[in-house]
Parts: C-alpha cells; sequence; structure tokens
C-alpha cells in the first residue's frame, strides 16, 4: 500500500474558475513552478521542461465532476499518476492534491514534495484570487 497525504487549499473562486485554469496545461508555469518552466504544445501533447529535462502532461478527459488527475511522464520514462480534485465549497472551491510516496523515496524526500505542492498550492490561490474577471 502507497503511503498518500492529501494537501488542499480553499480558493475563493467557482469550481468552473479553477477547473478551466489548471486544466490548462499551458497555465502550469503559473501555478505550479516547481514543476518546470516552459510548456509547449506537440501534435495534441503536451510537455513541460523540468530541471530534469522534458517531461510529457496528460490530464484526465474534461469532465463536470473536478476531476483534474493528470499523469506526468519524467525524462526518465516513470510515469506518476497525480490525483487532484476541485472541490465545491459554498461558493468557492477547496482544492485537493494527493502526494504518494514513490517506491523507495526517503522521508526526506516525500517531505520534500510535500512543501513544493503547498507552495504550488499556494500560488494557485494567489494567482486565482487575484485574477478576477
Amino acid at each position: 500500500m502507497t503511503e498518500s497525504r492529501h494537501l488542499s487549499v480553499h480558493i475563493d473562486r467557482s469550481v468552473p474558475d479553477v477547473y478551466a485554469f489548471v486544466s490548462d496545461p499551458a497555465n502550469l508555469p503559473r501555478w505550479a513552478p516547481g514543476l518546470g518552466g516552459d510548456v509547449v504544445e506537440e501534435d495534441g501533447r503536451w510537455f513541460v521542461e523540468t530541471p530534469g529535462g522534458r517531461a510529457q502532461i496528460t490530464f484526465t478527459p474534461r469532465n463536470d465532476l473536478g476531476v483534474l488527475d493528470h499523469d506526468v511522464v519524467t525524462p526518465s520514462g516513470e510515469t506518476v499518476h497525480v490525483p487532484l480534485r476541485a472541490l465545491a465549497d459554498g461558493d468557492g472551491c477547496e482544492v485537493v492534491l494527493t502526494v504518494r510516496r514513490s517506491p523507495g523515496m526517503s522521508d526526506a524526500d516525500l517531505e520534500r514534495d510535500v512543501v513544493a505542492v503547498r507552495q504550488d498550492l499556494e500560488q494557485l490561490r494567489q494567482v486565482l484570487e487575484g485574477a478576477r474577471d
């Protein structure tokens, strides 16, 4: 059984607003700079330049349930599944991302990932709450 940590942030925006922003891979550098920088689309596939090289990002098909799961195929070829949800919370939204311990991952590495995801979620909150239509 894999160890998981569920991290969340409340965002004062609607689920459809959050979903539309997060589901667009071109927005990744704005809210998840820890993942990487430049994002490009080539032949319908999305790639991000990470510190370790080029990774492919594939989001789950569009849906009305707030499911934003995505797979990251790392430069080494490993596929990392990232469970991500946008859940209604009153007039706002709770975004929940699950961090999972990879096989062989040390406690320090897991904690580093948790800190990075917390920073990314806070960045997402700041971007979306500062970007009012």
